[in-house]
C-alpha cells in the first residue's frame, strides 16, 4: 500500500522560505510521477507542481513559478518543495500526491489524475 507523508509547513512571515517534504513508502518511489497541490480554506484544491518520474520534466503553477522548486531525492524516496518568497495567499494545506502509471514522461498537472495522497502539512504566511 502506498503511503505519503508530508512534513516541513509551519508558520512563517512574509518574505521567508520553507522547505516541505514528502516521504513515499510502499512501491518503487522512482518509477513515478510526484505533484504538489494545496488548498486554503474555503478554496478548491489547486496544482502547485509536478515532476516526471526522473526530474526530468516538471512544471508550476503560474502563481509560484520562480519562487517554488520541486526535487526528487529518489534514494530518499522524497520529494521537496522548496518555497521562497512567501506571500499571504501561499497559506494553506499543501499535500503530495503520486501518480499512478509508471514512467510517464511528463507529470500529471490535475488532481484527479493522481491516484495517491498525503495528509497534508499546514503552510501559514503572516503578513
Amino acid at each position: 500500500q502506498v503511503q505519503l507523508v508530508e512534513s516541513g509547513g509551519g508558520l512563517v512571515q512574509a518574505g521567508g522560505s520553507l522547505r516541505l517534504s514528502c516521504l513515499a513508502s510502499g512501491r518503487t518511489f522512482s518509477r513515478y510521477a510526484m505533484g504538489w497541490f494545496r488548498q486554503a480554506p474555503g478554496k478548491e484544491r489547486e496544482f502547485v507542481s509536478a515532476l516526471n518520474w526522473n526530474g526530468g520534466s516538471g512544471y508550476y503553477a503560474d502563481s509560484v513559478k520562480g519562487r517554488f522548486t520541486t526535487i526528487r531525492d529518489n534514494a530518499k524516496n522524497t520529494v521537496y518543495l522548496q518555497m521562497s518568497s512567501l506571500k499571504p495567499e501561499d497559506t494553506g494545506v499543501y499535500y503530495c500526491a503520486a501518480d499512478a502509471v509508471a514512467y510517464s514522461p511528463d507529470p500529471p498537472g490535475r488532481s484527479n489524475e493522481y491516484s495517491y495522497w498525503g495528509q497534508g502539512t499546514q503552510v501559514t504566511v503572516s503578513s
